[in-house]
């Protein structure tokens, strides 16, 4: 009998009809589990749930206990590359239960969604399906994300399932799974957008004070979301602070140095969370112009873009409540998009450094020289790298960096502005210099070789020893650079 001490809250399907389609999961031919997120089932309280109740949950969507009935394929819009595309929706994945983390603040809403599960009406002739090395490369991601600090969805489960796959941007017959992710809301900026391209103004007013009731708690705990009374101020403070969320999020991935590689509007989270990944990369060197995805031809979600669609987003997101509030006046939100960036991008970036802030002019001095570092750095064909920058000058320490094979590198103008800029500054944690991680040559880095690598080991030997590795390196470094992380 399986053991369960998780918090259900089944609250989406009280949305009713018009915001999901109740689906039945695709049955695989195998189901052999990849990955198992012990410490993330522990803190919901799923982590004592024995092998054969993980596969009977989380292969064959049995459904959880007190839990939805059936899942739940959601129904959203999207502008997909700056297009507009009304047919989108779950087409690969669905809702299949909801629960609170019994260990956050407010005991914050979680989902349990899928990828890979099978077909919906929202498939558009697609499989449904998800290849192996799909969810291999989304465990990948978000494991290191995490690891790195940003705010992200988390893998939760992997099982391989037996399928062979034809896909026509990698090598195929491929194999096949489903990823079960734990996310905090699959509300989306393009969920809203639905219901305004269909003038459904009673919807959308439900689906707002939904996402207010149970993501915005600032601002549910100080109005009526019932009350008509200043419906409009409310509409406009859900859209800062979804701004500000989202602002906060795009200053993380920079100063990581992830690029997402589809920053469509059904891609963006009202939580402020990182999800859905699919051509992501992390930068091998500094470049703005760095793609993640092939098809990104104009590069318009490129690194360095990824700031300006993320507003751009955000402006969709207030677009799509103007029913709400016709008179509203966006513009301060827009502006505190901005600041909000900006505050953050100097923090995540003083952090990544490991030194401590000495106010808005001199951090802002450092950010400039870090980046001029690394602009003049990337040609190099000795390039430092993005991730070896910062590993070599975590603390601040010019001796440590300089101990390190690339010492030669740091030498030159643009090197000079920088370190003249980081002496004003002290390590924030020196403490932790001391641990083991800092006595390796490299820091841990997630690059495309890596994930490839990693791939072609289980893809000709079913050798899952680099995955494994690769995962329990990660986990050290976040250990000791963001013990911590949500």
């Amino acid at each position: 009998m399986a053991s369960f001490s998780y918090i259900a809250a089944p609250v989406f399907a009280d949305l009713g009809d018009g915001f999901y389609d109740a689906v039945t999961p695709a049955r695989f031919p195998m189901h052999r589990l990849r990955f198992r997120n012990q410490r993330w089932a522990e803190r919901i309280g799923l982590g004592q749930l024995d092998d054969a109740a993980w596969e009977t949950h989380f292969a064959r969507f049995d459904p959880l206990p007190d839990n939805l009935k059936a899942p739940l394929a959601l129904r959203y819009h999207g502008h997909q590359f700056g297009i507009y595309n009304p047919a989108l929706g779950d087409g690969r994945g669905f809702l299949f239960a909801q629960l609170r983390d019994s260990e956050a603040m407010a005991r914050r809403l979680l989902d349990l969604g899928t990828k890979g599960s099978g077909t919906t009406p929202w498939s558009r002739g697609g499989d449904g399906r998800l290849t192996l090395k799909g969810g291999v490369r989304e465990v990948l991601a978000t494991e290191m994300l995490e690891a790195s600090g940003v705010y992200t969805s988390k893998s939760f489960s992997l099982f391989e399932t037996g399928e062979m796959l034809f896909r026509g941007d990698e090598p195929s017959p491929t194999r096949s799974s489903v990823l079960v992710r734990l996310s905090h809301s699959h509300v989306r900026f393009g969920s809203f957008q639905r219901h305004a391209h269909a003038r459904d103004v009673e919807r959308l007013r439900r689906l707002f004070d939904f996402s207010v009731e149970h993501y915005v708690p600032e601002l549910h705990a100080s109005n009526d979301v019932k009350d008509e009374t200043g419906l409009e101020q409310r509409v406009v403070d859900f859209v800062k602070i979804v701004g500000e969320r989202s602002a906060r999020l795009a200053a993380s991935w920079m100063a990581t140095g992830f690029v997402h590689g589809v920053l469509n509007t059904d891609n963006m989270s009202i939580t402020g969370e990182s999800f859905d990944y699919g051509p992501y990369r992390f930068l091998p060197r500094y470049d703005p112009d760095f793609v993640a995805a092939y098809f990104d031809e104009g590069g318009r979600y490129a690194f360095g873009r990824q700031p300006t669609v993320v507003l751009w987003n955000v402006a969709r997101l207030a677009d799509a409540l103007r029913p709400l509030a016709p008179d509203a006046d966006f513009h301060p939100a827009m502006l505190a998009f901005e600041d909000a960036f900006h505050m953050a991008m100097r923090a995540d970036l003083l952090a990544r450094l490991g030194v401590a802030s000495r106010g808005v002019d001199e951090d802002a001095r450092l950010v400039d020289g870090i980046y001029g570092f690394l602009d003049a750095d990337a040609g190099h064909p000795r390039s430092v790298g993005y991730d070896a920058f910062f590993f070599d000058w975590y603390g601040g320490r010019e001796e440590r960096a300089m101990s390190k094979a690339r010492a030669d590198r740091y030498q030159g103008p643009a090197f000079d502005v920088f370190r003249s800029a980081l002496a004003e500054f002290s390590a924030a944690r020196p403490e932790i210099l001391a641990d083991s991680y800092f006595e390796r040559e490299d820091p841990c880095t997630l690059l495309i070789d890596e994930i490839e690598d990693i791939w072609s080991a289980i893809d000709t030997r079913d050798d899952w020893g680099p995955f494994e590795a690769k995962i329990a390196d990660i986990r050290a470094m976040g250990a000791v650079m963001h013990p911590h992380a949500e």
